[in-house]
């Protein structure tokens, strides 16, 4: 909390705020009680402000949210306070919209069968990494084959995760890792100078169009 002498003094050089206290939140409830809290512990500092953010996080766009009540709780605060309400949507947007596919390169057994693909959860997922995550896999189910999926870097911790699958893996067959939109490409780096992965996109006619494609070059471009 800012003392009194030190709000009086910062309050005239700013115009506005940013409330930054959501990570997936999918719950309208919990977002609610903390608009709330927002306004009651700073109502007053609000009050001369032109503009607030609520930051990011927010999952407004899963099946079943009510929105309507989300639009009503911003509207609300915004006219409470006279401020301008900004969102970053980045949870809602990227949320299912991306995968990263690569294949198997070779399958060894260390006392559980792991397939290698060409890809690495330390320079293609580092967020994961971040969260002590596993990769999510929407092809990946019940099967009576279990796997765990490796990245090719050398790090002992180049690991998307276990899974398991209707039919024994191949060298060649494609996994495809779901809801890697997140950090993914802001995050990824050239470990290594383990290559990135090209970014394509499926036009809503089914067309895939690679939009970007790495090269050893930019490695080099990227070094210090």
């Amino acid at each position: 909390m800012i003392d009194k002498p030190s709000l009086r003094k910062a309050l005239p050089l700013i115009n506005g705020v940013m409330f930054h206290f959501n990570c997936d939140n999918a719950d309208f409830n919990n977002f609610s009680m903390n608009i709330d809290y927002i306004s009651r512990a700073y109502g007053s500092i609000l009050q001369r402000l032109d503009w607030v953010s609520l930051g990011g996080g927010l999952y407004f766009t899963k099946p079943g949210y009510p929105v309507e009540k989300f639009c009503r709780k911003l509207k609300e605060f915004s006219e409470r306070f006279q401020v301008q309400v900004y969102l970053e949507p980045g949870e809602s947007t990227v949320t299912q919209s991306t995968e990263l596919v690569t294949k198997v390169l070779d399958i060894v057994h260390n006392r559980v069968d792991i397939a290698i693909v060409d890809a690495s959860i330390e320079a293609h997922m580092l967020d994961l990494l971040t969260y002590r995550l596993s990769a999510k896999m929407e092809q990946s189910g019940r099967g009576r084959y279990r796997y765990m999926i490796a990245g090719r870097s050398c790090l002992a911790g180049d690991v998307f995760g276990t899974y398991r699958f209707s039919s024994r893996l191949k060298v060649g067959r494609i996994i495809k890792f779901s809801d890697a939109g997140g950090y993914t490409m802001v995050k990824k780096n050239w470990f290594n100078g383990l290559k990135m992965p090209a970014i394509a996109v499926k036009r809503l006619s089914g067309k895939i169009e690679v939009v970007r494609r790495f090269a050893y070059k930019d490695f080099l471009n990227g070094l210090s």
